[in-house]
């Protein structure tokens, strides 16, 4: 074809047109793209983000507010905070009770969990998922039930059990009753993490002279951050916000944890709901400063341990 029958823009352009298809008068135009969603799809995506938002956050916003008002009957008449909000609740709080021996109690109590709940729980994963011993899936069912029972069936024997090995009222003897609750989930959890990992990088470490346990802290352990950030986040909240075994097993009113000295402001005929509203607040500052600091590994944690069994 010559430039004289090319169209205009090939003469420009020095490239042959493009063939373009006439719509035909009364023909709907192509419908979008699979994945992609129209603006109504769009506008109603965001409305229920905004929604599922002011559901999460009111309550988190009323405890606040609520705290702020002077007086414990506050709660029944919340219209009239507004005109005389305070900080008094925290400074009480703060200055005459023991709320910084129970903060150390529940940082010595969630942290000592998270370490030694993280590592029998990532060692036990690893062995589950690289080794075949004989009962091996049997041995993580027998964790999955120790999960059935409730709270009030554990607490007796469990008491017996630290008082035989003069655990009561110790930091210890609570720290390994958390572990009993916290590590079967989180082996479960990192041993679905660790299925993820090939098992060619186990075998690229035998090559290179690495023992297994060489293998494990030197090549596997940096991979499953994300899987060892959910279990560390689970066990301290586990630990962070019980209450029976810590009222059960701690006798000594310094050593309560938070939640347990949250308890102090209700007695038999009175509540103190205003200081309650103010110490929950505070107890919620260091549970928000771990979870910002596991934050970035929650979801990949999360994904890829449910990804196999």
């Amino acid at each position: 074809m010559s430039t004289l029958d090319s169209p205009p823009s090939a003469v420009v352009t020095g490239k042959p047109a493009e063939k373009t298809t006439p719509r035909l008068p009364g023909t709907r135009r192509p419908s979008a793209r699979r994945g992609e969603i129209g603006r109504g799809g769009a506008l109603a995506s965001h409305g229920i983000l905004i929604v599922a938002s002011v559901v999460a956050l009111f309550p988190v916003a009323w405890l606040v507010f609520l705290s702020l008002g002077p007086d414990k009957d506050d709660y029944l008449r919340p219209s009239g905070i507004w005109g005389k909000m305070t900080l008094d609740n925290y400074a009480f709080v703060l200055q005459n009770t023991n709320f910084f021996d129970w903060l150390k109690s529940s940082l010595i109590v969630s942290l000592g969990t998270t370490v030694i709940g993280v590592l029998v729980a990532a060692t036990t994963g690893y062995a589950v998922s690289r080794m075949r011993f004989p009962g091996y899936k049997k041995f993580m069912w027998v964790l999955l039930v120790t999960q059935m029972f409730p709270v009030a069936v554990l607490i007796v024997p469990m008491y017996q059990i630290l008082s035989d090995l003069q655990l009561i009222d110790t930091y210890f003897g609570l720290i390994l009753v958390y572990c009993s609750t916290a590590v079967p989930y989180c082996a479960w959890l990192m041993k679905g993490y660790f299925d993820t990992i090939p098992f060619e990088i186990d075998e690229a470490g035998r090559v290179d002279g690495l023992s297994p346990f060489g293998t494990f802290v030197r090549l596997i352990l940096p991979l499953a951050k994300p899987g060892l950030a959910v279990a560390a986040f689970y066990s301290f909240i586990t630990a962070f916000g019980e209450v029976a075994f810590a009222t059960t097993f701690m006798l000594d009113d310094e050593k309560y944890t938070l939640a347990v000295g949250l308890q102090s402001f209700v007695s038999e005929h009175d509540a103190q709901r205003n200081l309650m509203a103010a110490t929950a607040v505070l107890i919620a500052i260091p549970v928000s400063a771990f979870f910002y600091l596991v934050q970035k590994n929650l979801v990949a944690g999360l994904t890829a341990g449910g990804t196999k069994g």
